[in-house]
């Protein structure tokens, strides 16, 4: 079994027009190489948060902002 996501169907809807077979074949090979282009491009952004801004903690809890300015919510 192999660990790749199977890849989707393609569905092509002409709207306007009548493409022969040569003209939505050269269409899909310029989609596809493009979202290959891009698929192998794309990185995930770096975590920038320094170390110290991972390792410590909240000074205190969050607001509850449900309660209004009227009740004490301690």
């Amino acid at each position: 079994m192999s660990d790749a996501p199977e890849e989707a169907a393609l569905e092509i809807e002409v709207r306007r027009g009548t493409p022969d077979e040569d003209e939505l074949a050269a269409l899909i090979a310029v989609v596809t190489e493009g979202y290959a282009t891009e698929r192998a491009t794309a990185v995930a952004r770096p975590d920038t948060r320094s170390a110290w801004s991972l390792a410590q903690r909240a000074l205190r809890e969050p607001l509850r902002r449900d309660l209004g300015w009227g009740r004490f919510g301690g």
